[in-house]
């Protein structure tokens, strides 16, 4: 409907535009497609150690959590929901970001691999895991798409579907195995690790404690050389991938729609109008 009134020019920007709209609208001459890859991310939240419910094989194995990132091919993921218009991703931070750990690129999918480890932590047969999404389309698409793609690994997973605020709820109590949750991201890198990998951390709703995580995360929020605190995220990056406590899926981006007439709006990956600059074509 907002796409159809800037169109017929009752409005002249839409922020958000929808993915599957991004085609049509870059098709469109008398409109301009702005994007930038958001700050935040999406991902898989894992209970690792917060109550009885981390007492599964998903929970208490780190080679069942490397597994289930190995099964999900996050480009497919990416066309399939959003049309090929969001980032795939594997860390808290974008590819794009100088903060991303190069080491460390976004995983190919490799169904024997994820296999492999399943027999290596001794599940051969395949586990069934139980993953709570909200009840919104698009995220249940996302777990539905992540679903079909586990399975053939030998993971069957469960999908719960629940309102936001009782998600967050059940999360932070411990009442889950897993959750599809994303994070809308900080400027700042601290801002999108250290609340959930450190022990205490505020948002750590995994309840995953590590001392050396701790020790890094905690050096590069002291710091205030970047390459310290470059070469400290990059460590932690690194011990990520091997614990994964968060199995990351994607980078969402902002898409913005506007007049052709409008001239000047610059994009930024907080998601925030500015329109500083920003003028009417004559």
């Amino acid at each position: 409907v907002r796409l159809a009134n800037l169109r017929a020019g009752e409005l002249d920007m839409l922020e958000r535009l929808a993915a599957t709209d991004m085609t049509s609208a870059e098709g469109d001459d008398s409109l301009v497609v702005e994007k930038a890859t958001s700050l935040g991310y999406q991902g898989m939240t894992i209970n690792v150690g917060n109550g009885e419910r981390a007492e599964n094989p998903l929970g208490q194995s780190n080679l069942v959590r490397q597994a289930l990132s190995l099964s999900i091919d996050r480009a497919a993921l990416n066309q399939v929901v959003f049309e090929g218009a969001f980032a795939p991703g594997n860390q808290p931070y974008s590819p794009t970001s100088p903060w991303y750990n190069a080491d460390f690129p976004v995983p190919e999918r490799d169904v024997d691999a994820a296999k492999a480890l399943l027999a290596e932590a001794g599940h051969g047969d395949g586990i069934s895991i139980e993953v709570q999404v909200a009840n919104n389309p698009v995220q249940t698409q996302v777990m539905q798409v992540i679903q079909a793609m586990a399975a053939e690994a030998g993971i069957e997973i469960t999908l719960a579907a629940k309102e936001f605020a009782t998600l967050l709820a059940d999360q932070s109590a411990g009442d889950y195995t897993a959750s599809q949750v994303g994070w809308s991201g900080r400027v700042d890198p601290d801002g999108n690790i250290h609340q959930f990998m450190t022990t205490g951390g505020g948002i750590n709703d995994s309840k995953y404690s590590d001392p050396e995580m701790d020790r890094l995360l905690n050096e590069a929020r002291l710091s205030t050389d970047p390459a310290v605190r470059k070469e400290s995220y990059d460590a932690a990056i690194a011990l990520q991938q091997q614990d994964m406590p968060i199995v990351y899926l994607y980078h969402p981006v902002w898409i913005w729609a506007l007049d052709d007439k409008v001239q000047g709006f610059t994009p930024y990956p907080d998601g925030m109008i500015r329109l500083h600059g920003v003028s009417f074509a004559e």
